[in-house]
C-alpha cells in the first residue's frame, strides 16, 4: 500500500484516540512498519493492553483499505496526514494531532490566524448577533472563522463569515457522512463549497459524547486565538477554552449580561485573566492586525471605536430615550444587530438601559 493509505488504515481502527495510536506509530517509526509488525510485537508497546492488541488484529485482518476509499471518494471527501504538506501547521504543534483529517471542501485558505468562536448551542439572540457580527468583521479582514457546526453560536460564526464572503472551518464530532445536527445540513453543504468541514472521524461515525472533547481540541490547535461568545458555567466551549490555554492560544471571551446563566462562563473567564472582546478590533490587536477596515470609524465626541449598527443606533439615541421596538424601526439592521449594538455601547459607557426596555445616551 501506499504510505498514506497506512495512515488512513490506523485512523480508521483507532479514530479518536491520538494518544495511543501516537504511542504505537513512534514505538515502531512509523505507521506502515506498525501496521506489518504482527500481534506479539505490539503487545510490547507500553499502554496497551492485551485486549487492545487482540482488537487491533481482528480489524486489520477485517479491513478493506480500498473499499473506504471508494466511500470517500464517493462522498467528495479527501484525506489529509500528518505527514502531508497541506496538514495544518498550527494542530501538527499540538500534544496530540489527529494523525488524520477528513476533509470536505479546501484547507488551502486557512492561515495561522485563525479565530475559533464557540459559546452555547442555547445562546441567546444577544449570543448570535454577536457571534455572527464578530464572524463577518472578521471576514473582511481575510480572517478564517472556525468553530463547531453545533447549534446556536457556532452556526451564527459560520453564517457571519460566509455572509460577508470569507473563509470558514466547521469541525464535526461525527463522520462527514453524518448530518448532526440535522437542521445544518444546508448550512455544512454550505460551509463545504465556501470552506472547509473536518473530522477525524470515520465515514458513520455518530456524534457520540466522548467525540466533542476531542473535536474541541481540533478547534482550539487550528488557531490563534479563541473567542468564547456565551457559555455557562458548565459548557463545552470552556472545555475548548481550557484546551487552548493547554495548547498555548490565547483565549478571549465577550461579557454579556449579569443576569444571564449563559454568560457566567464567559465572565468566569474573564475573571480568570482572558481579555474581553468589546468588539472586533480587541480580537484584531491580539492577532497583531492593527488596520482598521472599512465599516468601522472613531466617534468624534467619544474617541470610541464603532461599528455602523452602533453608530446609527447611538446617533438615534442622542436625542430623547427610545424603546426597543423604536430603535429597531429607525435603525436599518437587523432587531439582532441592534440589540448586539446596545450591548456593546453600553458595555462602552455610552449609553444605559432604563426601566420597560427603554435606552438613553449617556450626557
Amino acid at each position: 500500500m501506499d504510505k498514506r493509505l497506512y495512515w488512513l488504515a490506523w485512523q480508521l481502527i483507532m479514530p479518536g484516540v491520538g494518544k495511543r495510536l501516537w504511542r504505537i506509530i513512534d514505538f515502531f517509526g512509523g505507521p506502515q512498519q506498525a501496521w506489518q509488525a504482527g500481534e506479539t510485537a505490539l503487545a510490547e508497546v507500553p499502554g496497551i493492553t492485551r485486549g487492545t492488541v487482540e482488537r487491533l488484529v481482528w480489524q486489520q485482518k477485517n479491513i478493506n483499505i480500498e473499499q473506504e476509499v471508494e466511500r470517500l471518494h464517493k462522498h467528495k471527501i479527501s484525506f489529509v496526514t500528518y505527514e502531508d504538506e497541506n496538514y495544518p501547521r498550527r494542530i501538527r504543534d499540538i500534544f496530540d494531532p489527529p494523525p488524520v483529517l477528513f476533509v470536505k471542501g479546501s484547507l488551502e485558505p486557512l492561515t495561522d490566524n485563525a479565530v475559533a468562536l464557540v459559546g452555547s448551542r442555547r445562546a441567546t439572540a444577544y449570543g448570535r448577533a454577536v457571534a455572527q457580527r464578530l464572524s463577518a468583521e472578521l471576514a473582511q479582514r481575510r480572517v478564517a472563522v472556525v468553530s463547531g457546526a453545533a447549534r446556536g453560536v457556532d452556526s451564527s460564526a459560520h453564517r457571519g463569515a460566509m455572509g460577508a464572503g470569507g473563509y470558514t472551518v466547521a469541525v464535526l464530532g461525527c463522520g462527514l457522512d453524518v448530518v448532526y445536527p440535522p437542521e445544518n445540513a444546508r448550512l455544512l453543504d454550505e460551509i463545504a463549497r465556501k470552506g472547509a468541514v473536518l473530522s477525524e472521524f470515520p465515514l458513520g461515525a455518530r456524534p457520540e459524547a466522548w467525540h466533542f472533547p476531542s473535536r474541541n481540541r481540533i478547534i482550539s490547535g487550528l488557531c490563534k486565538v479563541v473567542v468564547v461568545v456565551e457559555a455557562a458555567n458548565k459548557s463545552g466551549a470552556l472545555i475548548t477554552a481550557d484546551l487552548a490555554l493547554e495548547q498555548g492560544r490565547d483565549v478571549m471571551a465577550v461579557p454579556g449580561s449579569i443576569y444571564s446563566k449563559l454568560s457566567e462562563g464567559a465572565h468566569k473567564l474573564i475573571k480568570q485573566g482572558a481579555k474581553p472582546v468589546t468588539s472586533v478590533e480587541d480580537i484584531l490587536e491580539e492577532l497583531g492586525i492593527d488596520t482598521l477596515f472599512n465599516g468601522e470609524y472613531k466617534g468624534k465626541a467619544t474617541g470610541l471605536k464603532l461599528s455602523l449598527t452602533e453608530q446609527a443606533v447611538y446617533k438615534e439615541l442622542s436625542g430623547d430615550p427610545l424603546y426597543l421596538e423604536e430603535l429597531i424601526q429607525k435603525v436599518s439592521s437587523s432587531s439582532q444587530e441592534v440589540m448586539a449594538a446596545l450591548m456593546f455601547l453600553e458595555i462602552k459607557g455610552l449609553i444605559k438601559k432604563l426601566p420597560g426596555k427603554k435606552y438613553a445616551a449617556v450626557k
